[in-house]
């Protein structure tokens, strides 16, 4: 999930920017939220009065913590109480499509539409939620045909990525071209991208790990250095280069080092969750 995480208030988008604990319950959970400490957060809201922002960010909480069934309920309480907002759409798309990926076969494909209808509306509702459109273009172009996706599909959204981010646009048209087998004009929109936002070291970890796949591991690892270099001991660096890396079968010390030193750091809502630190940490116990 290419996502920066978000808070709906009543009328208020909130950007995941810590608030002070001291100023009242739901402030408090927020702090945990923001702290990546989901299950005290849930401690927390569920003793408070049901409301569209409880129930949001009850929701958030319990996907992150990879309660999907719950996670649905809340999302869909709060889509009921605030059904113009695009974020909880975004929200409870990504839960549809979470169960989708790990319930019930016969399940599945009722909730894969269930969370394109919503990425669809959060992308109806607001054409500026990057998230919602990001989303909405990763359904399209991992979809079959028969559940409403498709590679046209997702290239016709490029035009409002870019719009929204010119990078995130070279991102998602080296996705398409990958998919399609064209790699060399991946790898150059992917170089695009960097060159869009040089500043940005996920645009530098999104070219290693393209690197990696095609089997080009000392280049992967020479632009891993070039993105420590701008965000020295970043913990989604950390975590990227110990999933490249145990991906291509290669440096099991060394990922088992950084996933060590990542279940130690401080996190936020951006970065994976220790849950997925943990599970990589169980492939290379099984190996």
């Amino acid at each position: 999930m290419r996502c920066a995480l978000y808070l709906v208030l009543p009328g208020l988008l909130i950007a995941s920017l810590p608030v002070p604990a001291s100023s009242g319950t739901f402030d408090q959970a927020l702090n945990l939220y923001y702290q990546t400490d989901y299950a005290k957060a849930l401690a927390v809201l569920v003793q408070l009065p049901s409301s569209s922002r409880v129930q949001a960010l009850l929701g958030q909480c319990y996907f992150l913590e990879g309660d999907y069934q719950k996670a649905t309920q809340a999302l869909e309480t709060a889509a009921a109480a605030e059904p113009n907002n695009s974020i909880v759409q975004t929200w409870l798309g990504r839960t549809y499509g979470r169960r989708a990926e790990t319930g019930f076969a016969l399940a599945a494909p009722a909730l894969a539409a269930k969370a394109r209808d919503a990425f669809e509306r959060a992308v109806k509702l607001d054409p500026t939620n990057s998230e919602g459109i990001n989303d909405l273009f990763e359904y399209y172009l991992d979809a079959p045909a028969l559940l409403g996706g498709g590679i046209e599909k997702a290239r016709g959204l490029i035009p409002q990525i870019s719009k929204n981010d010119p990078a995130e646009g070279q991102f998602a048209a080296a996705r398409i071209d990958e998919q399609l087998k064209n790699f060399v004009s991946a790898e150059e929109h992917l170089r695009q991208a960097i060159a869009a936002a040089p500043q940005q070291p996920g645009r530098v970890i999104d070219l290693a790990q393209f690197l990696a796949r095609r089997g080009r591991f000392t280049e992967s690892d020479q632009v891993f250095n070039q993105a420590a270099k701008l965000e020295p001991d970043a913990p989604r660096l950390m975590f990227a280069r110990a999933e490249t890396w145990i991906k291509a079968k290669r440096n099991f010390p060394q990922a088992r080092a950084l996933l060590d030193r990542y279940l130690q750091a401080n996190l936020t809502p951006d970065d994976p969750t220790r849950a997925e630190a943990r599970k990589l940490l169980k492939k290379l116990d099984t190996r």
